[in-house]
């Protein structure tokens, strides 16, 4: 379903959770299996340990420790697989996938990140409704600022072709943006210091310092896209056990993201998260309702982490 695939980015987004700073002591790698969520009715709901009311009400920047290399909580090669699933009516189906990795690269002297998200439907599903997506972000690897982003769209009949490059100097950022809808655009967009694409901003927020998250508190997040500038607010919720059919007991933490409202989502919508409670951070499940349906999301391998997937209690037998 287009939707399911269009919502990615978000998921992609809101999938960065609290992270309490700790130098990488080794690597893990997630089971490499077929993994379904199931209900989480039976899972114990913690609150999250009272943190600093200073973030009560904050409207700037995320707060995140420090973004010095050595002290992030992924490192270059981590790759992680999902699955898209639809559910509306007798339609009940997987209906596409999405792999996320991350490279070192040198970008014009600077030494940086490079992120490649990709998204696609299924062979099945393309016979109804064929979806490719392709985000290429570039951002430095200390202080993960975005220098580049590319969208590379095809749904349908819909082509979409964006390039936005960071122009910190002029703070602003110089966009050319095609669609099969409104043709060739060349515009500047307002760049501050909390504003990012989407792959570095996902990446930036899975560094948020624990110490000044205040639980049930909204967090503005903002990212450019198409031709304008956005924000989601993010609510940290608490912390779930939830059972992952084929993977396990995970102990989660979970919060939920609001959508903005359109061809795709109700003006009430919240899309709810669940990430692994543990250093990395990683977005194991996401569910989010739909003007027809609803889409989830699950992930199903990921590789070459900076931390154990220590988040597992049990391992499904």
């Amino acid at each position: 379903m287009r939707a399911a695939l269009h919502i990615f980015g978000l998921f992609f987004l809101a999938s960065a959770a609290f992270l309490p700073l700790r130098t990488p002591v080794s690597y893990g790698t997630c089971p490499s299996v077929p993994a379904e969520v199931s209900g989480a009715s039976d899972a114990t709901l913690t609150s999250v340990s009272d943190s600093s009311s200073a973030a009560a009400g904050r409207t700037g920047c995320i707060p995140v420790g420090s973004l010095a290399q050595d002290s992030l909580a992924f490192r270059a090669g981590e790759t992680m697989s999902f699955v898209l699933h639809y559910n509306w009516g007798i339609i009940n189906s997987d209906v596409g996938t999405a792999t996320v990795k991350l490279e070192e690269v040198d970008f014009n002297g600077v030494p940086a990140f490079h992120c490649d998200v990709s998204g696609r439907t299924t062979r099945l599903y393309d016979l109804v409704f064929r979806v490719r997506e392709q985000f290429d972000s570039w951002f430095t690897r200390d202080g993960l600022r975005p220098l580049k982003f590319t969208r590379d769209t095809h749904e349908g009949k819909y082509d979409a072709l964006n390039t936005y490059i960071y122009d910190r100097e002029r703070s602003v950022i110089v966009a050319d943006v095609y669609s099969t809808s409104s043709g060739q655009r060349s515009l500047e967009l307002p760049l501050d210091r909390c504003t990012y694409d989407l792959p570095s901003l996902f990446f930036l927020a899975r560094n948020m310092n624990m110490d000044v998250v205040t639980p049930e508190v909204r967090y503005p997040m903002t990212f450019a896209i198409d031709d304008d500038v956005y924000n989601v607010h993010f609510i940290l919720h608490g912390r779930e056990t939830i059972d992952v059919k084929g993977l396990g007991r995970i102990n989660t933490i979970k919060f939920s993201a609001r959508l903005l409202a359109g061809e795709v989502f109700r003006s009430d919508t919240d899309m709810t998260i669940y990430i692994s409670d543990d250093a990395n951070r990683l977005p194991v499940y996401f569910e989010a309702p739909l003007l027809v349906g609803k889409a989830t999301g699950r992930m199903t391998s990921c590789s070459n982490l900076a931390h154990p997937f220590s988040s597992m209690v049990r391992r499904a037998r």
